[in-house]
């Protein structure tokens, strides 16, 4: 036999059974066939040297095919093999990515990826949630269409720079969902890269914020809107501390605006009158602003065409606010009517006003568009009202030391006032005369008034019975009673006393009263007010609250202050000297006090007379020095102070 012949089928046999046992191992048809392949040629050859012995170098190349065959199986094994491993890794990674895209589809972000120009190639199921647009909608389509318009070309131009050049963009951007609604969502938007690092597309994974944003600009609103009314109450306290030092109506206005447009946010203030003539608005004291920004401030409040913020103040002596309307504001629905200085985008005006009296109104202009937003109207009513009681205190206490006065003569109707009313309910010839004004305990207006030339029996309820007298009594039981009458606020004496006036004199007489006591001139009051006094308002003031009241007399005068020195020699020329002796006994000798130090006796011992006649000596004196403190020649300017001070008690 051929040895070579051999070999080959021994190999062949090898192969044949490595075939089988990889077939076995894998079950892979590939060595099914070569095995199949393998016993057919291994058949052959031993059919060969069956039949011929062999034929030695002959069987050479079969030899070689044998050694071939042997290494396809071994080399298919190793392929198998890799090709095994090769899978496994593919059915693993295909497990991770079908987790992967488990995981986006399930994830509460919204999840997008784009192309290189920024076109949506996929969208997971959470961007619905937070764009209102279904995944298959954006397919193709760029992010732009979810934007708000609250960002500007910048902020969309650096984010793009940055993921363009490589980087991760991070931030918060406002997007508007597709039934129109604002939303707030953290974006993170990054490049994927290929190994040129050249950029294939990008992934951007969105979360919706608008809760927690809404509620962080919620707190930060309320810590602004407490800042701010911190520091409007601090301005308030500042300017009521201020306005004690005050002496004139030209300081108050002038601490009023220096303490609110030296502290934000407002940048500038100033006072706002009315002409009562040509009913236009005219500036008074102003800090701030420059004449010609005012200039164009008040030729605005004047325009016929139109109604501002101060026009409305004026009119209703509440404090009106006014924003000017924003461009891009989608919240603003306010007209511009109100819109006063060019660089202002806020108006706030403040009505000076106490009780009858009206100065005008004190305007605030600021920059800031949130200045206003926790304003308290009431709290600003409030500081006008003070502002408006200093301006009458000082005034009321300048009418009281000026030596130059002006004395206004008023027509009055019994329409106007209780007594020329009271005077037209009783007989023709009645004549009343107002002795003095003051205030009781409560703070209520006290008139005492002489009657004379009426029936005085029942004069004390009849006069209660008129309109504007709240009670009334009866001090002295004679032919010319005293009545104490307790008026309300339409009292013309109550009108002057809130612009600084001091009543000189007033008196109604029944025969002037006329046919109609609506209309006929039943009183004549003189008033006196300081050189300072703006003489229109008080005119305006009067003629305003008491229509039937008539200016037929206005001059300028000097008047001089009585001193101390003065009444006491008033008082002791109109005393006997037993008189004074009397009274300067009782106060020394501690008569006046509780319990008395000396009795009407002790003191009459001293004096060397009886009692009776000393209580007598000393009765007198009383009555001169109280003759000479409330004498019906004496201006009744003193009660005019009282009344403000116990009003403000």
């Amino acid at each position: 036999m051929s040895g070579v012949l051999i070999a080959s089928i021994a190999l062949r046999i090898l192969g044949t059974g490595y075939s089988v046992l990889l077939l076995r191992r894998s079950g892979d048809r590939r060595f099914a066939f070569l095995t199949v392949m393998l016993g057919l040629m291994t058949s052959r050859q031993v059919w060969t040297l069956q039949t011929t012995g062999g034929a030695g170098l002959a069987e050479l190349p079969g030899l070689v095919v044998s050694g071939l065959a042997v290494a396809v199986v071994y080399y298919l094994s190793q392929y198998v093999d890799e090709e095994d491993r090769i899978k496994s890794e593919l059915e693993a990674m295909n497990d991770r990515l079908r987790s992967f895209r488990k995981a986006v589809e399930q994830a509460g972000h919204a999840i997008f990826l784009t192309d290189p120009d920024g076109r949506i190639e996929y969208a997971n199921s959470a961007t619905e949630s937070v764009t209102g647009y279904a995944p298959s909608e954006l397919v193709g389509r760029t992010p732009a269409v979810w934007q708000s318009g609250k960002h500007d070309d910048a902020f969309y131009d650096d984010l793009w720079s940055t993921i363009t050049d490589g980087d991760v963009w991070d931030g918060e951007v406002v997007n508007r969902r597709r039934n129109g609604e604002l939303c707030w969502v953290d974006a993170t938007i990054a490049p994927i890269t290929a190994d040129d690092g050249s950029v294939e597309r990008f992934v951007a994974v969105e979360a919706d914020v608008t809760e927690r944003k809404e509620r962080e600009l919620r707190i930060r609103d309320q810590h602004d809107r407490l800042e701010l009314l911190n520091t409007t109450n601090a301005i308030i306290r500042d300017v009521t501390q201020e306005l004690l030092r005050t002496e004139s109506k030209a300081e108050v206005e002038a601490v009023s605006c220096e303490q609110f447009a030296s502290a934000g946010p407002y940048e500038s203030a100033w006072f706002a009158t009315r002409n009562a003539v040509t009913d236009t608005v005219r500036p008074n004291t102003s800090v701030g602003i420059d004449d010609d920004a005012l200039e164009d401030v008040v030729a605005a409040v004047n325009d016929d065409d139109r109604e501002t913020v101060v026009d409305r103040a004026l009119e209703t002596e509440t404090t009106h606010v006014a924003q000017v309307c924003q461009e891009g504001r989608p919240d603003c629905t306010r007209t511009c009517e109100c819109r006063l200085a060019a660089d202002a985008v806020a108006t706030v005006a403040i009505p000076i006003t106490y009780r009858d009296a009206h100065y005008g109104a004190l305007v605030l202009h600021t920059g800031d568009d949130n200045a206003t937003d926790a304003l308290d109207v009431e709290v600003l009513d409030e500081l006008g009202e003070t502002i408006a009681y200093a301006i009458t205190a000082a005034e009321s206490q300048r009418s009281l030391v000026t030596d130059r006065v002006t004395a206004l003569t008023f027509d009055l109707t019994p329409a106007d006032d209780p007594l020329p009313a009271l005077a037209s309910a009783l007989e023709a010839d009645v004549e009343l005369e107002l002795e003095q004004v003051t205030t009781g305990t409560d703070g209520d207006l006290v008139e005492f008034v002489t009657v004379r030339g009426a029936d005085t029996s029942d004069i004390a309820a009849r006069a209660a019975d008129i309109s504007g007298i709240e009670s009334a009594q009866r001090l002295r039981a004679d032919s010319e009673p005293l009545l104490r009458l307790t008026v309300d606020e339409t009292a013309v004496v109550s009108t002057l006393a809130q612009y600084g006036g001091c009543v000189q004199s007033l008196t109604a007489d029944g025969d002037q009263c006329g046919t109609d006591p609506e209309t006929g001139s039943a009183a004549t009051l003189v008033a006196e007010l300081p050189e300072t006094a703006d003489v229109r308002t008080v005119v305006e003031a009067v003629t305003e609250s008491h229509p039937g009241a008539d200016l037929v007399g206005q001059h300028e005068r000097d008047r001089t202050p009585e001193t101390s020195g003065q009444f006491r020699s008033a008082v002791e020329d109109s005393t006997t000297d037993r008189q004074l002796e009397a009274l300067r006994l009782a106060h020394f000798g501690g008569f006046f006090e509780w319990p008395r130090d000396s009795s009407g006796d002790d003191l009459a011992d001293r004096m060397g007379v009886c009692q009776s006649t000393y209580l007598q000596h000393l009765r007198a004196a009383q009555r001169k020095v109280f003759e000479q403190f409330f004498d019906a020649e004496r201006p009744t300017d003193s009660g005019y102070p009282v009344a403000l001070q116990g009003k403000a008690d």
